[in-house]
C-alpha cells in the first residue's frame, strides 16, 4: 500500500465526523440558517481571538476574499515571493482582485520592515498604490517554517504604519501554534485578517475560516457570494470542522513525525533533507545528480507518494493518516530508490 506524503491535504476524515456530518442540523447557510455552520463559525472566531468568522469551501478562496474586501482594484500587493497566495492560487489576485503582486525574497517567510519600506508604494496620479501585505504561517514555499508572532507583529507594524492592511494566510496556522507553543490569538494579533484551512492537518474533508472583525466578515459574506462560495445546507461539512478544531494538540504528532522521516532521508547517501519546523520535509537531489521529477516517479514505484517542489527539491509532508510505522518503512522505501537511482 503506497504510503502518500503528498499533502496533508489526503487526510481522510474519521469515523466520527462522519456521523457527524449524517447528523448534523442544517438551514440555508446564504440566509444564515444553517445552525452548525453558525456553531462553526462562531467557534473558530473565538479560537482564533477575532470579532467573527466566515466559513469558505476552501483556503485559497478565503485568501481571494480578503484580497478583495482589503484591496482596491489597481493597487498592488506586497508578499513573498514564494507564498502560495502568489505562486498556487493561479493568477487569483490579479484575475478576481485586480491587483498587482509586489513579490520581495524574504528569506525569513516574511517581510523586513526595510523591505516592506523598499516596496511600498504611495498612491498618486501616476500610481495605484499599494493596498495590502499578505504574510504566511506557517510557511508552505519555506519549507513549513512555523514564523514567530513577534516577526508577523513586526511586519504588520510597518504596514499599518503607512495606512495598509494585512492578511495572514494561516492555512496551517495550528502547526504554527503547536511547535511555538504560541496561542492563535497572540499569533493573529496584529492582522486585519487570517485564514486558517480545517482540511489539512485537522482532518475535516473540506473546508476554511476566514476571521476578522465584525465589519470584515461582513464585507467577506458578500464577496464570497460572489467568487460562488455561497453554500446552501453546508452544516453537512461544517460539522466534521467542528471536530476538526479538537484536532490541534495532535499536530504535534506530525511534527515528530516530520522530524523523524527528515532524519532518516538526510541519511540516506545522496539525498539532503531539511530540519523541518513542523510537519513538511524538503528533500534535496542534486547531489544525488537526479531531478524532482525523476526521483518522485521512482518513489511512486516504490509506494511512496511525494510532490515536485523544485528542479531538485522534492516535499514529503506528514499528517493524522501517517504513523511511525509508516514513516519508518518510507524511509526504507526512499534509501532503495536512491540506491537504484545511484547506480
Amino acid at each position: 500500500m503506497a504510503i502518500d506524503l503528498r499533502s496533508d491535504t489526503v487526510t481522510r476524515p474519521s469515523a466520527a465526523m462522519r456521523e457527524a456530518a449524517a447528523g448534523a442540523d442544517v438551514g440555508d447557510d446564504v440566509y444564515g440558517e444553517d445552525p452548525t455552520v453558525n456553531e462553526l463559525e462562531a467557534a473558530a472566531a473565538e479560537r482564533v481571538g477575532t470579532e467573527d468568522a466566515l466559513y469558505v469551501p476552501t483556503g485559497t478562496m478565503g485568501n481571494q476574499i480578503a484580497a478583495r474586501v482589503h484591496a482596491d482594484r489597481g493597487e498592488e500587493i506586497i508578499l513573498d515571493r514564494e507564498s502560495h497566495v502568489y505562486c498556487w492560487e493561479l493568477g487569483g489576485l490579479a484575475q478576481l482582485s485586480g491587483l498587482q503582486p509586489r513579490p520581495v525574497d524574504a528569506a525569513d517567510a516574511v517581510p523586513t520592515p526595510e523591505q516592506f519600506a523598499s516596496a511600498y508604494v504611495e498612491e498618486s496620479l501616476h500610481r495605484a498604490g499599494t493596498g495590502l501585505l499578505a504574510l504566511e504561517n506557517t510557511h508552505n514555499g519555506r519549507g513549513g517554517v512555523a514564523v514567530p508572532p513577534e516577526s508577523i507583529s513586526v511586519a504588520a507594524a510597518a504596514a499599518h504604519d503607512r495606512g495598509v492592511s494585512v492578511h495572514l494566510d494561516g492555512a496551517r496556522l495550528f502547526n504554527a501554534c503547536v511547535a511555538l507553543d504560541v496561542a492563535p490569538e497572540r499569533m493573529v494579533r496584529d492582522v486585519d485578517s487570517v485564514l486558517f484551512c480545517l482540511s489539512k492537518g485537522l482532518g475535516a474533508p473540506v473546508g476554511s475560516i476566514l476571521a476578522g472583525d465584525a465589519a470584515f466578515v461582513a464585507e467577506a459574506r458578500r464577496v464570497r457570494k460572489l467568487f460562488g462560495g455561497g453554500m446552501r445546507q453546508a452544516g453537512l461539512i461544517a460539522a466534521p470542522g467542528l471536530l476538526a478544531l479538537e484536532n490541534v494538540d495532535r499536530l504535534e504528532t506530525d511534527h515528530e513525525n516530520a522530524a523523524a522521516l527528515a532524519s532518516g532521508l538526510d541519511d540516506v547517501d545522496g539525498l539532503r533533507a531539511s530540519d523541518p519546523d513542523t510537519n513538511i520535509v524538503q528533500v534535496f537531489t542534486d547531489e544525488l545528480g537526479v531531478d524532482a521529477e525523476t526521483f518522485v516517479d521512482a518513489c511512486e514505484e516504490r509506494g511512496v507518494l511525494g510532490g515536485v517542489h523544485g528542479p531538485y527539491l522534492t516535499r514529503f509532508c506528514t499528517h493524522l493518516d501517517v504513523t511511525r510505522e509508516d514513516v519508518e518503512a518510507a524511509v526504507e522505501r526512499v534509501a532503495a530508490v536512491a540506491a537504484d537511482l545511484r547506480e
